[in-house]
């Protein structure tokens, strides 16, 4: 399939084809730090992938093997690339939540499963779990563009 999306402010963009129809969960340290929580991503071949706004992008190799990417104007995390040759390499993974339309995914894997925070699991019914309309609702003033 075919997808686009972009980071929070638009200054970068990207246009995908041959976009699997999967994506996988990081729970690594470093994706933990980068994302807050978890790498939620979709690996795409490099080449199957054009940037507009790339000027915008900043890179950081955060360790021998890897980089990741972001918006230099919104602080967006736009891409995790691997670097170094090897099972990965040659591959983007780009966050779910970049994508404009982050729909038609199911999930292939989750890795460092052993380093999952133990509150983190989203599982179950003995949670509170609200809707963007419950959201909105017992904050009438957010913007409604979250």
């Amino acid at each position: 399939m075919d997808k686009s999306g972009g980071c929070l402010c638009g200054a970068v963009r990207f246009d995908a084809v041959n976009v699997p129809g999967t994506f996988g969960i990081c729970h690594c340290p470093m994706c933990r730090r980068w994302t807050g929580s978890a790498l939620i991503e979709v690996s795409i071949a490099s080449e199957d992938i054009t940037w507009t706004g790339a000027e915008h992008i900043a890179t950081r190799a955060n360790s021998e093997w890897a980089e990741r990417g972001w918006c230099r104007e919104c602080g967006t995390g736009l891409f995790f690339r691997q670097t170094k040759p090897g099972k990965w390499f040659g591959a983007t993974d780009l966050p779910l939540g970049i994508f404009d339309d982050p729909n038609g995914f199911t999930i292939s894997h989750e890795i460092y499963v052993d380093q999952v925070p133990d509150g983190l699991a989203c599982v179950g019914t003995d949670h509170k779990r609200l809707t963007r309309a419950d959201v909105l609702a017992l904050n009438p003033d957010l913007e409604d563009d979250a």
